[in-house]
């Protein structure tokens, strides 16, 4: 009875948390739609997403834990790096940086039903297998900066086969624009997120547990070069890894009502490619 009870209750805090997810969007679409297609729209969708992004968190309950390593505001325009382990990893950068945010994200996000044409013409994607479309992500970045706006990056890639355990060899990107634009980077850790959604094939789990955030204090780039990427992404990826807690060194199994919904270890898929 009591593995039931809690399957139960895990289906019904799921379609709470999507419920919230989803209404702002809806609520929001013809608003999205319309700025999204005029210049200078950006910032309205945005501080949309913004609000959209503490409606949704506020709501689902969940404690939140914001560590920030100096009190000072982070300079603007700079890159910030993060870990990639959950889909709401977008959600709590948009929550909690101030200020227009120009988020980079693969370029499959753009194919998302509904929201990804609004994502794709607000935000930077990049097919990373494709030369052309790193590339044309590179100058849209660097553009980016040079107006005075800061670029979030995921540069692992992808979400982590094992995130809170694992981080993915990081890529060059960030680093490289970074330095060729002149501005700092800020790591950003955050170790819990797919505890709370873990990216699972085929599967929708949500699951209530505390999340953190962390912002580690910008790392200038003045007078680095090309050269210096490789010290600097080891640098981040130690910050980063740092941030790691025991508790996120798995992710939630999948529940059932006839055995215990417990949190499982689920191990990378062999031979997969960073």
């Amino acid at each position: 009875m009591r593995h039931l009870l809690r399957y139960i209750g895990q289906r019904l805090y799921t379609t709470w948390a999507t419920f919230w997810f989803v209404l702002p969007f809806v609520l929001t679409f013809p608003i999205q739609w319309f700025y999204s297609r005029r210049p200078g729209g950006e910032y309205v969708v945005h501080a949309i997403n913004r609000w959209w992004s503490w409606l949704s968190i506020t709501m689902w309950g969940v404690p939140v834990e914001v560590v920030r390593e100096t009190t000072a505001p982070n300079p603007q325009p700079c890159v910030y790096v993060s870990n990639h382990g959950s889909y709401i990893d977008i959600m709590m950068m948009f929550k909690y940086i101030p200020g227009f945010l120009n988020m980079m994200g693969k370029a499959s996000l753009a194919k998302t039903p509904v929201w990804g044409p609004i994502f794709g013409r607000v935000y930077i994607t990049v097919d990373r297998a494709s030369a052309v479309s790193r590339g044309k992500a590179m100058v849209q970045a660097k553009r980016s900066l040079a107006a005075g706006k800061s670029i979030a990056i995921f540069a692992e890639g992808r979400i982590s086969p094992l995130p809170g355990k694992e981080l993915l060899p990081l890529l060059d990107g960030a680093f490289q624009m970074a330095i060729e634009a002149g501005v700092p980077i800020v790591p950003v850790g955050q170790p819990l997120n797919h505890m709370f959604m873990p990216d699972v094939k085929g599967s929708l789990r949500v699951r209530y547990h505390r999340l953190k955030i962390v912002f580690h204090k910008p790392i200038p780039t003045t007078g680095l070069t090309l050269a210096d990427i490789p010290a600097l992404k080891e640098r981040v990826a130690a910050l980063l890894t740092g941030d790691f807690l025991p508790e996120g060194a798995v992710k939630p199994g999948p529940s059932t009502w006839r055995n215990p919904a417990n949190v499982v270890a689920e191990e990378a898929p062999q031979g997969v490619n960073s």
